[in-house]
């Protein structure tokens, strides 16, 4: 449920902070007040595309944040913990932040997160309904969309084996067809291949061999440096006149001499003692250094080759000696395949079929699942459409048997058909469903999945546009029906859907020192009473529409 929502600078709106409620909220107000862009910022805040354009003029970003009571879901627990978002309460929040700079800032919970992780995880709390969802229904590709969503938790797992089948058998075709490619292709593929085979294997590449080189290639390139730095430690150690280990050698001799008379002075003289047999073990060590150093350009040039044909290696193969081993492993096992591809493709039709054996056999007992549940689909549909004033409507999911073939969401090509008059054959709803229909046939879906979805918080953007009388009436009671599954956020221009409402918000806007407001007004009682008569009136509020008025706020209570 969205319990508080926060705008400012967004299009006309400087500054809104709104708190809903549980049950039906309906938004009206004259048209362009702003009913829209409070529905736009949601979306925005939903994971919606954004712009700078929809910053307010004059100012440098929006702000936009919704807090949401946190619905019981296993799924959407997963997911923020998946993502290492906060989640120790029962409320989360959506915070969305675009600047004209072009830096775009999602939270949740305070998390940076991508816009479309803020989007996966909104999915979750709210869905946003507008006109133009209409074309999820004008769309036949999304009606095996609506029917899944409409499924049981048996058939949801059906769906999932089929879809992890699906993967093996999209391997095992991709590879069968890869080795019955074209034959100019595949000699074209052996040569290539022959090719980088040689020219790994005629490299020798030997683990670590590069961090070797490269450490060796920094001490013949620095022997100048390194030299002149072990030599002049020696001197500064062990030199002829006042070196260090003499000194030190002076203050051990002093301080031995009087050890005795403290524990404090005893300490001093061991410490000092091991600082003296430290540095003759370093003058040896930096002695036998020295000694050991020779300058070999000839050997500094090899390493300088030998390097070089690694880098060339890895842009070609890898980013590494490791990654170029893999690729080469790799590659032999392709040239094998297509030097003796005829076995090979045995070997993986035999796998092949069997693949889509499996698919089929899974495929068939997710359609017959489906079959079922179409069924159930049709038979809640039309207890919809009756309450929707559309009783005369017959409405069936369709099978295409015809165009059965596997795909990633099983065997099945659906669509929904509809009859809206008696004696006319079922034609598909894409044909012959005017918009006053289309938004009955979505709020009947809409009915039905709110109860098996989950989500907390639906929005209707206007979506009773074109209808009126006793359809406006039956839509007004449809959505308070959704409202008792789910929060609902309503936009609307019916005086109907406006009296049915459990909170009642008016918008509007004032301008104020040349700049246009939208202010919103939680109205209640003869507030309210007048609001829904300007509805019924238009301007010209009369007596009678006050009286209407009262009346359709008197028949809602009922």
């Amino acid at each position: 449920m969205l319990q508080e929502l926060s705008i400012k600078n967004f299009a006309i709106i400087d500054n809104l902070e709104i708190s809903f409620d549980n049950g039906m909220t309906v938004l009206t107000g004259e048209t362009g007040a702003g009913k829209s862009i409070i529905i736009d910022a949601v979306g925005l805040l939903a994971g919606g595309r954004g712009s700078a354009d929809l910053i307010r003029h004059g100012e440098e970003k929006t702000i936009l944040q919704g807090l949401f009571s946190l619905p019981d879901s296993v799924q959407l627990s997963t997911l923020l913990e998946e993502y290492g978002i906060e989640n120790s309460g029962d409320q989360i929040i959506l915070q969305r932040e675009l600047s004209r700079n072009g830096k775009n800032v999602a939270r949740v919970n305070g998390s940076i997160v991508t816009v479309a992780i803020l989007r996966e995880i909104a999915n979750f709390l709210i869905d946003i309904h507008g006109q133009n969802e209409h074309q999820e229904l004008m769309n036949p590709q999304n009606h095996l969309y609506l029917l899944d969503q409409f499924s049981d938790e048996k058939t949801k797992k059906q769906l999932a084996a089929y879809r992890q089948n699906y993967h093996s058998y999209q391997v095992a075709q991709e590879e069968l067809k890869k080795l019955q490619s074209d034959e100019q292709q595949n000699i074209q593929r052996i040569d290539l291949l022959k090719f980088q085979i040689d020219e790994i294997e005629q490299a020798n590449l030997q683990d670590n061999e590069e961090e070797f080189l490269s450490e060796e290639r920094s001490l013949l390139a620095n022997y100048q440096r390194i030299q002149e730095g072990l030599t002049n430690a020696y001197r500064s150690l062990q030199g002829e006149e006042g070196n260090a280990l003499d000194q030190v050698g002076v203050s051990m001799e002093s301080l031995e001499k009087i050890q005795d008379f403290s524990p404090n002075y005893s300490e001093l003289f061991k410490n000092i003692s091991e600082a003296y047999y430290q540095l003759e073990d370093s003058i040896v060590s930096i002695r036998s250094e020295i000694d050991d150093m020779s300058y070999d350009e000839g050997r500094l040039n090899e390493i300088e080759l030998r390097l070089e044909v690694i880098h060339q290696l890895k842009r070609k193969y890898g980013q590494s000696i490791t990654e170029i081993k893999k690729y080469y492993e790799q590659i032999i096992v392709e040239l094998d395949m297509i030097s003796n591809k005829e076995s090979y493709i045995a070997r993986l039709t035999k796998t092949f079929e069997r693949e889509k054996s499996s698919i089929e056999k899974t495929g068939k007992a997710l359609s017959k699942m489906r079959r079922e549940i179409a069924e159930k689909l049709e038979i809640e549909i039309q207890k919809q459409l009756k309450e929707l004033y559309m009783e005369k409507a017959q409405f069936k999911v369709i099978f295409n048997e015809e165009k059965t073939a596997i795909h990633s969401n099983g065997l099945d090509v659906i669509e929904f058909y509809i009859s809206t008059n008696v004696g006319e054959p079922l034609k598909p709803l894409t044909k012959i469903a005017s918009g006053g229909e289309l938004s009955r046939m979505m709020l009947a879906l809409k009915a039905i999945f709110t109860q098996t979805q989950g989500i907390t918080s639906i929005i209707f953007d206007e979506v009773d546009t074109g209808v009126s009388g006793r359809v406006a009436q039956a839509i007004a009671n449809k959505i308070h029906l959704v409202a008792e599954h789910s929060q609902v956020l309503c936009i609307s221009h019916l005086p109907q859907v406006a009296a049915m409402a459990d909170h009642h918000f008016y918008i509007e806007k004032e301008v104020s020192g040349n700049r246009t407001k939208t202010h919103i007004t939680n109205i209640e009682e003869n507030t309210r009473v007048m609001e829904i008569a300007r509805m019924l009136a238009g301007s010209d509020i009369t007596e009678l529409s006050i009286a209407h008025a009262r009346e359709l706020l008197d028949l809602a209570k009922k």
